[in-house]
């Protein structure tokens, strides 16, 4: 698949390498594995000289043996190995005294893993060096609790010393839209919406349906329930490196949250403890739940509900992890059957979600949500605010448009109190709005 999007961040990368050319510029970029982070960097760095290196999981003194292999091999730079991250960090410092170069430092949290030691070279090495070393440093991290703390924790020895510090996002829906075209023009709705519920918008995914041949739904569900399928196996494995030993009672509590268990009470009394710390740290620490609340409710409001915010993970607990005994013997049908028929039923709430998403990206709106009032009645599925010229659009989301009623519509929104000050439209969205 070839590269699409992203013009903000290449336009920021571009920039910080024009200002390396003077002194040292530190670009932290963080992002979940598979969004596209390595690719971003390459091109923005075609027809440039730069070293890129991926930090292994592995011991100090086997991380130095690549660093100095990728070094020689990729620049002709010939480091000199002591077994000590620092020694060679600084001969590139030195080195980009005389030669302005990009030097990328992917996962780099896997150094912290290696010697807490390493980031405080990192940091004295860089506060002496940046002023008159032309390296345009980037690094970058997957595992988003561990580059929190690295840069943006006040304790630690890298915090303040980046001159841009960004998340790379999923792929918007216009573009999710415009990859789907490009290989399959003749698409049809139920097409872009599985795209999106399977996906999110991450790029290595969609790469993987659309450079299979996956442009259907029939395709995509054949793709995905195949022996070889990166979608059976990524949840787990982009996990257990973010959780570690506690990692099956965050899995039961997404897992419970997939299922439309969204309340604390009701987590609490399925898995029989306390969960509030733990879905603290699936918000914060670990940017996986976000806690949804009624659109005009006060932000310490206790009427949450908590949803998993990227969509594969939340495919990957509903209909992957719970039906693990079909995949271990090997009842790939079967698996495909039971996300068929749960189909209907789960698009319907990933449909809401893509408008949304839709909603914010085209339109002119301050604020968008949900509501229900405190007996958990009265939904409306979207409400997209404008408080610049006080305008409210209140919709209702159906597969089928001939299931919803405006006027009942109208009649629930009538009754929501926050509404009063704003002139208010009413829309009905289905798959053909898409």
């Amino acid at each position: 698949m070839k590269f699409y999007d992203r013009e903000i961040e290449l336009d920021i990368l571009r920039k910080n390498r024009e200002r390396s050319k003077n002194s040292g510029v530190l670009t932290v970029m963080t992002g979940r594995r598979r969004i596209g982070k390595t690719a971003l960097i390459k091109e923005s760095e075609k027809g440039n000289r730069f070293l890129y290196f991926f930090v292994p999981r592995n011991s100090e003194t086997l991380i130095c043996e690549q660093l100095v292999d990728d070094a020689m091999e990729s620049m002709g730079i010939e480091l000199i190995n002591s077994g000590r991250f620092r020694d060679l960090f600084k001969q590139l410092m030195i080195y980009g005294q005389d030669n302005d170069f990009t030097f990328v430092i992917d996962e780099f949290q896997e150094l912290a893993r290696a010697d807490e030691g390493i980031t405080s070279s990192i940091q004295n090495l860089w506060d002496s060096y940046k002023d008159t070393s032309k390296v345009n440093l980037i690094v970058c991290g997957s595992v988003h609790s561990m580059m929190i703390r690295i840069f943006r924790d006040y304790k630690e020895p890298l915090y303040g010393r980046a001159n841009s510090n960004f998340n790379i996002d999923p792929f918007r829906p216009s573009v999710v839209k415009q990859i789907l075209k490009d290989h399959n023009q003749n698409y049809k709705p139920d097409d872009l919406l599985s795209v999106y519920m399977l996906t999110g918008g991450v790029p290595k995914y969609i790469a993987e349906l659309m450079d299979n041949g996956a442009t259907t739904f029939d395709k995509m569900l054949d793709f995905v329930c195949s022996p070889s399928s990166l979608f059976l196996t990524d949840g787990k494995d982009l996990l257990i490196s973010e959780f570690g030993k506690e990692y099956g009672t965050y899995f039961s509590i997404l897992k419970l949250i997939s299922k439309g268990k969204t309340l604390l009470n009701e987590i609490n009394t399925s898995i029989g403890v306390d969960c509030s710390q733990y879905l603290n740290n699936l918000e914060k620490d670990y940017n996986i739940v976000k806690r949804n609340r009624p659109i005009f409710s006060k932000d310490n409001s206790r009427d949450v509900r908590w949803r998993i915010s990227d969509n594969y993970l939340r495919f990957y607990f509903r209909s992957i992890d719970s039906n693990q005994s079909l995949i271990e013997m090997k009842h790939y049908d079967l698996l495909r059957e039971k996300i068929r028929e749960d189909y209907s039923q789960y698009s319907g709430l990933v449909l809401q979600d893509y408008f949304k998403e839709k909603i914010a990206e085209e339109e002119k709106v301050t604020k968008i949500g949900s509501h229900w009032d405190r007996k958990g009645e009265n939904e409306i599925d979207i409400i997209a605010l404008n408080d610049m010229d006080m305008t409210a659009t209140i919709i209702e989301v159906k597969r089928n448009p001939e299931k919803a009623s405006l006027e009942k519509l109208k009649e629930r929104a009538g009754i929501v109190s926050g509404l009063n000050e704003f002139r208010t439209d009413h829309r009905v969205l289905s798959l053909k709005d898409m």
